[in-house]
């Protein structure tokens, strides 16, 4: 070949070998980067039972959990706790998401109700009042201007096991926590919801920020809000009409025994009532009602103290007088507002709310945990026969029925409640003074006339009818008193007003 034939394959070769080299190279960079924005943007990890997938938004990540559980609970109190060990017990797979999981620290909610240990019973969590000093309560005893009466739980046709209970309401909430944590399809998890997830009007799960700090989405086909009464989710599933009519003051008497022994204390003190309760075999609860009408003393610069030692102790038992003021004198002193709220949710595909976060009253009767666990009962009786929750439209039509069912429970504890604080307040309104002290007498009657209200407070016999009739029976009992011997017109006058007065408390 010429030289010139030689030039020409010399310049194609090496034309040809920067081309190749080039597309290789090219090869190489796309790869790698593609390899990097896979690495980056989508990164898939086992996480438990559950799929993670991180994405990268404006150089913030956040992760998603694929939906690999049946229900989410946000909260992780008696309710949350409770709920999550029932419908673990069903098979369900259960994600709990709990702001702090190490023991709550607070002054109510220690006082669980005959009826309530009933309801505990039927979700085989009764053993969880074991080991934790729980006391066992059988009635009240109700004081009032240096007289007293005992009004003992109807529980004669009961096992001698049912009755109340009083104990450490964070010791409580840990053992239902450990017990749900002993079911393998129920995962407990410590984090803050900040939002439910919303996607085209249903609830698909939630959004929360995990111990560590890292934004996480959690799915699943219902999510249950049982976040307490400070709930931050509930705007968005009810419309919540929080009333505060009272705080309570509380603190722990120690090394003293209470007048009636497993009974609760209940004085018709003035302004309002004071409450002593067992909590433990060596401790005693006082709660101290202050109303909403009057300013609560200061804690920080001794007016509570003060107002504790010269206006409550006075009305305190002498029996626990002295164990009173040295309560007071060590200072650990507490106060938190009481808070009512009717329940009044938004029919919300996806999602439901429980507990505190759904329905409040006041905490005088302590009937809170046995509406909460009766609610509790019932949602697991009515999702027991359904196998597939994801449809979610469907399932909220299904589950409308629970609001109608839960009414006979729920309304007679809850209006008893609100009913019985109006009642027991100190009041100038001579109708309102002979309310309350016929309310006294009544039940004093025993029998049948302190049987009936007992078993309504107790959550025995959740009937509001039965409560109606006893209310105005009392209101009847007051002014036959005015009117018996020699009816006045100022007596009659005050009559008709009891009669106001008592339609004003039930309503």
């Amino acid at each position: 070949p010429s030289s010139t034939d030689l030039t020409e394959m010399d310049f194609e070769f090496i034309l040809g070998g920067i081309t190749a080299s080039t597309m290789v190279l090219l090869f190489v960079l796309f790869n790698s980067a593609s390899k990097k924005e896979a690495t980056c943007l989508v990164h898939a990890e086992n996480y438990g039972s559950s799929m993670i997938t991180t994405t990268a938004e404006n150089g913030n990540q956040h992760q998603e959990i694929s939906p690999t559980s049946d229900i989410i609970i946000v909260g992780a109190g008696v309710a949350g706790s409770a709920l999550a060990y029932t419908l673990g017990k069903e098979g369900r797979r259960v994600h709990v998401i709990e702001r702090d999981l190490s023991e709550p620290d607070r002054i109510v909610g220690e006082l669980l109700q005959p009826g309530g240990y009933l309801k505990l019973i039927e979700l085989d969590l009764q053993d969880c009042v074991g080991e934790i000093d729980a006391q066992q309560v059988f009635g009240y005893a109700l004081y009032k201007d240096g007289e007293n009466t005992k009004l003992s739980y109807p529980l004669e046709k009961f096992d001698s096991d049912v009755s109340g209970r009083s104990f450490h309401n964070g010791r409580f909430i840990q053992r239902m926590r450990e017990k749900a944590s002993t079911l393998p399809n129920v995962k407990l998890e410590q984090g803050t919801v900040t939002s439910l997830l919303e996607e085209n009007g249903i609830i698909k799960g939630v959004n929360y920020k995990t111990r560590n700090g890292q934004d996480l989405t959690a799915k699943a086909p219902l999510t249950i809000v049982c976040d307490g009464c400070f709930s931050n989710l509930r705007r968005s599933l009810c419309n919540p009409k929080v009333d505060v009519p009272s705080h309570f003051v509380g603190l722990v008497l120690e090394n003293c025994n209470l007048p009636y022994e497993n009974h609760g204390h209940v004085i018709l003190g003035d302004p309002s009532p004071i409450l002593f309760y067992p909590i433990s075999s060596t401790e005693i609860r006082c709660l101290v009602d202050v109303p909403a009408g009057k300013k609560l003393p200061s804690l920080g610069n001794g007016d509570m103290a003060r107002y504790l030692k010269t206006v409550v102790a006075p009305q305190v038992p002498p029996e626990l007088h002295a164990s009173f003021i040295a309560a007071v004198d060590k200072g650990n002193i507490r106060s938190m507002p009481n808070r009512s709220m009717p329940a009044s949710p938004y029919r919300t595909p996806g999602a439901l709310l429980m507990g505190d976060a759904f329905n409040m009253r006041h905490p005088l009767t302590g009937g809170g945990m046995t509406v909460a666990l009766s609610d509790i009962v019932l949602l697991r009786n009515l999702l027991r026969p359904l196998h597939d929750l994801h449809d979610a439209n469907a399932l909220c039509k299904y589950l409308e029925s629970f609001y109608t069912l839960r009414k006979p429970m729920a309304s007679t504890i809850n209006t008893l409640a609100g009913a019985l604080y109006k009642v027991f307040c100190a009041s100038p309104d001579p109708a309102s003074k002979e309310m309350r002290q016929a309310c006294f007498d009544y039940l004093s009657l025993g029998g049948v006339f302190s049987d009936g209200p007992i078993s309504l407070l107790s959550g025995l016999n959740p009937r509001p009818l039965s409560l109606v009739l006893h209310f105005f029976a009392v209101a009847i009992y007051g002014v036959g008193r005015l009117l018996i011997p020699f009816p006045s017109p100022k007596r009659m006058w005050i009559g008709a007003r009891i009669i106001s007065v008592s339609t004003f408390c039930i309503s």
